[in-house]
């Protein structure tokens, strides 16, 4: 595949539950090799898009219009099989979900579930993770110890490294630095831009800088509705439209 393959392409993808609109009309695309950033304001839809791709947005009285292609094939439909999507596509929340186990357990977790049990593709799962998450170093030496015990920072990338234990093609992160440090947040920023070389990541964050320092193209949500996109560059120097500019600009959000 090339560095320019289509790996989500969404169409006219529109979600409402009740009356509620949550989005509208909703068209981009997202490739893979690329950082594609979504920001806007405290309920814009940013999430519920992610749950929609990832198969796991689900409320009583949803309505679904448009269809939404990850990896060549259509999620939006009742008769989607979740569960080898998601070995696929990861998604890593706003807080960091350790589980009450060993580091080394916490990173193998999901590969127990699938079955995996040999121990030497394990080990070479989690360094895999690890070490795309810039963790190894930190934790090598204590890879038994209660993944608890990690500072907030690191079990953040834990649960980066986690999802990349599973070889996903497609990352989907949802605020992974909100509440974090600046040192935490530069180091889940450069590892994020290693991980870019092999994968498509899709990073929701209301921090704007954020988005500026490391997406190389970028949406901006507002309302439901997809109001801009294009390369990061261009939206944060001369956006098309005025309620980007005024996003941008702490006008409002």
């Amino acid at each position: 595949m090339s560095a320019k393959t289509v790996v989500i392409e969404a169409r006219d993808v529109s979600l409402r539950v009740g009356e509620k609109k949550i989005l509208e009309r909703i068209n981009l695309e997202i490739r893979r090799n690329e950082i594609f950033g979504i920001m806007g304001p405290a309920g814009s839809g940013k999430t519920s898009f992610l749950k929609l791709v990832n198969h796991t947005f689900r409320a009583a009285g949803m309505a679904l219009e448009g269809a939404l292609y990850v990896l060549g094939e259509d999620v939006l439909g009742e008769d989607v099989n979740p569960t080898p999507l998601r070995r696929k596509v990861s998604m890593v929340f706003a807080t960091p979900v350790v589980l009450p186990m060993s580091i080394f357990e916490n990173l193998v977790y999901g590969l127990k579930i699938q079955g995996i049990r040999d121990k030497h593709t394990l080990r070479e799962a989690a360094e895999r993770g690890l070490k795309a998450a810039i963790l190894w170093e930190e934790v090598r030496d204590r890879l038994h110890k209660p993944a608890q015990k990690l500072s907030g920072g690191q079990q953040q990338r834990l649960c980066i490294a986690r999802a990349m234990a599973l070889s996903p093609e497609i990352l989907l992160l949802d605020e992974p630095t909100s509440g974090l440090d600046p040192i935490s947040t530069f180091r889940i920023e450069e590892a994020l831009k290693e991980l870019k070389r092999h994968h498509a990541i899709v990073l929701v964050s209301n921090n704007t800088k954020q988005i500026a320092r490391v997406s190389d193209r970028c949406a901006f949500f507002l309302m439901g509705e997809l109001i801009e996109t294009g390369k990061t560059a261009q939206v944060f120097t001369v956006p098309k439209e005025k309620k980007t500019d005024d996003y941008i600009a702490g006008r409002f959000g």
